[in-house]
């Protein structure tokens, strides 16, 4: 049996340090934080990149979201839908087309780390704008198209039916509603997406830093 990798035992060590730093009145997750998502979460509660906000992480692998409030603490967690193309960038000019001018391989959910805000689309309805200007935001699941069947894919226990957007976050409405409304407050949060395509620390190189300190420290 080969002997356990670097990232295996990081990983490990990042999902103990998640169960510690959560209080004994915490939310049970419907699902527990994958390793990517553990040791984001962890690097984020030590580092204090969150600047005191309301944060979220989006495992796009999995297509799926937890919510934690100011203090790190678990707010819910809920499968989401993403942009139907895999991949973790933006498509140049993307927030300037309209919807029938983008091409498939163009509705991507973009990874990284976003300053997200509350506002209105063009619908009127209210949303967390992850990057307004490539018209990518997190809203209430749409099911205006029926043959998309939105809300099933939603159901479903699997993440590969779970990319039909156009690069847009879907959520239950129940869950944006009542966890992700009540947590961000109108205001400000910050929005960890991770990638899918590219290594995590390629992506967030604090982590990165982090990890290249923790290193030389134990040396």
């Amino acid at each position: 049996m080969r002997a356990p990798s670097a990232r295996t035992v990081l990983g490990i060590f990042a999902a103990a340090s998640y169960l510690w730093l959560q209080p004994l009145a915490a939310v049970t997750p419907a699902r527990t934080l994958t390793a990517d998502a553990a040791e984001l979460f962890d690097w984020v509660s030590h580092s204090g990149d969150g600047g005191g906000l309301p944060f979220m992480i989006i495992d796009k692998r999995q297509a799926h979201l937890w919510v934690f409030d100011r203090s790190g603490k678990l707010q819910g967690d809920a499968p989401v839908l993403l942009g139907v193309a895999r991949g973790d960038d933006t498509a140049p000019g993307i927030g300037d087309k309209k919807l029938s001018e983008i091409k498939p391989d163009e509705r991507t959910t973009p990874a990284g780390r976003f300053l997200a805000e509350v506002g209105m689309n063009l619908r009127g309805e209210d949303v967390v704008w992850i990057d307004y200007d490539a018209a990518v935001s997190m809203h209430r699941v749409l099911t205006t198209n029926a043959k998309e069947q939105r809300a099933r894919r939603l159901e479903t226990p699997t993440p590969s039916d779970n990319r039909v957007s156009y690069g847009c976050i879907n959520v239950p409405t129940a869950f944006f509603e009542t966890v992700v409304s009540a947590t961000v407050k109108g205001g400000n949060s910050v929005v960890y997406v991770l990638p899918e395509s590219r290594p995590l620390r390629s992506v967030f190189s604090g982590l990165a830093t982090a990890q290249s300190n923790l290193m030389t420290s134990g040396r």
